[in-house]
């Protein structure tokens, strides 16, 4: 199997190289507004947002800011093919300006703009991000009532483009080998996810800490989730090209847009690792499952196809896996051979 992908270093408010219904799946994770560390970007992007940042008016830069990211949303529902889904991964912020101190509840106003374009709200997943700071709280500390509750989780919103889902044709190959495990899915679907950052050893370091990527497990399990082999899967807001990573090692193909040049070059040097990388998450996929199975009261009803252990639902039974083999650059962006495994 062979993948395309491609990150292209430009504005997402006019994705100029891509054609109506093109995408599948998106997976991004945009600057959130309010949060201090995008400010300079959202300034050079809207006078509208450093009026009012400058004058001290949050509610004014918080809707300059989102915006900003309607018109991206506007490009990604014309993209976006009838039935596929977006998955914005948000935080709120919270924020003193002129003395007043608050919460801006970015998720909100990001699915306020989706429904607005007539995209479908889907129930959405709550990421926790657990830390080990003794100090939960902010505010005036142990007495009360003045304190507030630590922000340790962000929003993954999912939405689908129409009100019906995308249809295949009976026994479609590309869709049954696509299939997840039946303990996957158990633990995909939930509402919580409680994910660390262990998979951010792909990559630069320091250009990761300037884009605030995600860690690789939320847009692999998406992917995984939302698309199937052929689809295209597009990230708006690239980065370092976590996204783009997670659906190479998935065997999609995959498009980003990305304003910062630096960050294009990282995704670069990122893609060295792939392969090894890769085969570590499939590796460590198909252990997880064999000891499920070990561990698990009744025997399997069903034998997978392709691999010497059973599968829990019929539906599974063509479930198949590629390796990554070999990147190589081609026309500004990739080619990924994969192999099954």
């Amino acid at each position: 199997m062979e993948t395309t992908h491609r990150v292209y270093a430009g504005d997402a408010r006019s994705m100029t190289a891509l054609d109506d219904s093109s995408v599948a799946l998106v997976v991004t994770s945009p600057p959130y507004p309010m949060i201090e560390m995008w400010d300079d970007v959202f300034r050079d992007l809207s006078p509208a947002v450093a009026r009012a940042l400058d004058g001290g008016d949050g509610d004014a830069a918080f809707e300059a800011m989102h915006a900003v990211l309607d018109d991206v949303w506007a490009e990604v529902e014309r993209v976006l093919e009838p039935g596929g889904v977006a998955c914005v991964n948000v935080g709120d912020a919270t924020r003193t300006l002129e003395d007043s101190f608050r919460v801006y509840r970015n998720h909100a106003r990001v699915g306020d703009a989706f429904e607005a374009l007539g995209l479908t709200p889907l129930p959405e997943v709550l990421w926790r991000k657990p830390t080990n700071s003794a100090a939960k709280f902010m505010g005036s500390g142990t007495l009360p009532p003045n304190a507030y509750a630590t922000l340790e989780h962000e929003h993954i919103l999912v939405f689908r483009n129409g009100d019906e889902p995308r249809s295949f044709e009976p026994g479609a190959k590309r869709r049954y080998g696509a299939a997840y495990f039946w303990e996957e899915r158990n633990e995909w679907f939930s509402d919580t996810w409680e994910i660390t950052g262990e998979r951010q050893t792909l990559g630069d370091d320091g250009a990761r800490e300037r884009s605030a990527a995600y860690p690789f497990e939320i847009p692999y399990r998406l992917v995984n989730m939302y698309s199937v082999y052929g689809d295209t899967v597009l990230d708006p807001f690239a980065g370092t090209g976590t996204t783009s990573l997670a659906a190479m090692t998935a065997a999609r193909d995959s498009v980003g847009y990305e304003l910062d040049a630096d960050l294009i070059a990282a995704f670069d040097e990122r893609t060295d690792a792939l392969p090894e990388a890769a085969e570590s998450v499939l590796d460590e996929r198909l252990a997880a499952h064999r000891a499920f199975l070990d561990e698990r009261d009744a025997e399997p009803e069903y034998e997978a196809e392709h691999y010497d252990f059973g599968v829990v639902t019929g539906r599974t039974t063509e479930i198949q896996f590629y390796d990554v083999a070999e990147v190589e650059g081609a026309d500004g962006g990739y080619v990924v051979e994969h192999e099954r495994r």
